[in-house]
């Protein structure tokens, strides 16, 4: 859907489960979003267990296979060039998160169940390098792996334990910060309470974003301050263009003390381009829903 040169954000809906090959990405981090569906990420370190509201951080380089309980799921994806980290301002200089930071240790999912493969046969390993993807044949089996060590290894993290920053007036956007890179950020949008001052207007200012480019992936709710939005629908908003509340969003938040809205954002640093796809599926009409009809 959208692309430069540090992050491919896209959508797939696969409808069945990876296990005629094995599959590594050899260029880049993933981020998978479950939108819609369950199952269980298997991988030669172990395997997760996913569900609906999930992040599976994916590094580059690990061998996996994907198993869905059913036909009907829907995938909200990030391929990141750079490595994918918890944000700096929710750590120490140790690695741990700090007690101000909206999710703990504890809230990941972790690999398990390690099982080991002690087979021998044709085993196809499809190995995206360079956009390209290159089918190695192994002899044995990619997850004959006893026992492992180390730092580096894929982890699943849901929306729904992400515990939301609040204040008396509007918080800035990086409290809802989720993942990062020196590229661009990964943000949780999630039921929260509204800014409780008095004489607050819940629904956010408007604004332009100097650094970053903003793309928006609605994953269910009321958002408070568009108009016509549907879940999976997709906004990008530009670098330096003013945007906000879509009209009449001030008027309906007024005397509103909570949101049930769950999207998850990205801001980019250098501008995202779309693509043919994301083109074919363009409304055409988000631009003007800052005007009055």
């Amino acid at each position: 859907m959208l692309v430069n040169k540090d992050i491919h954000i896209g959508l797939a809906a696969p409808r069945q489960s990876l296990r005629n090959y094995f599959y590594k990405n050899a260029d880049a981090d993933e981020m998978l979003f479950v939108h819609r569906g369950s199952g269980k990420l298997r991988t030669f370190l172990g395997n997760i267990d996913f569900e609906y509201g999930d992040y599976l951080i994916i590094p580059r380089g690990m061998i996996y296979q994907i198993d869905f309980d059913t036909a009907d799921n829907r995938i909200f994806y990030a391929e990141s060039f750079h490595p994918i980290y918890t944000p700096k301002r929710y750590r120490n200089w140790f690695g741990q998160l700090l007690e101000h930071s909206p999710f703990c240790e504890r809230d990941y999912k972790l690999p398990t169940e390690l099982k080991t493969y002690d087979e021998q046969g044709d085993f196809v390993i499809k190995v995206k390098k360079q956009g390209q993807l290159h089918h190695l044949l192994y002899p044995t089996h990619p997850f004959d792996v006893v026992g492992w060590d180390g730092y580096n290894f894929p982890y699943g993290f849901s929306i729904h334990h992400f515990e939301p920053i609040t204040g008396r007036v509007h918080q800035p956007p990086p409290v809802h910060q989720n993942f990062e890179t020196k590229a661009f950020v990964i943000c949780s949008f999630c039921p929260r309470m509204y800014d409780y001052h008095p004489k607050a207007i819940p629904a956010p200012y408007n604004h332009s974003n100097i650094d970053s480019d903003e793309m928006l992936y609605y994953v269910a709710g009321d958002f408070m301050s568009r108009n016509n939005i549907e879940q999976g629908h997709i906004t990008l908003h530009p670098a330096g263009i003013p945007h906000g509340p879509a009209p009449g969003a001030y008027e309906r938040s007024i005397g509103q003390t909570v949101t049930e809205e769950l999207a998850v954002m990205i801001d980019t640093f250098a501008p995202l381009s779309l693509t043919k796809a994301a083109m074919a599926v363009d409304d055409g009409k988000y631009y003007k829903s800052w005007l009055e009809s």
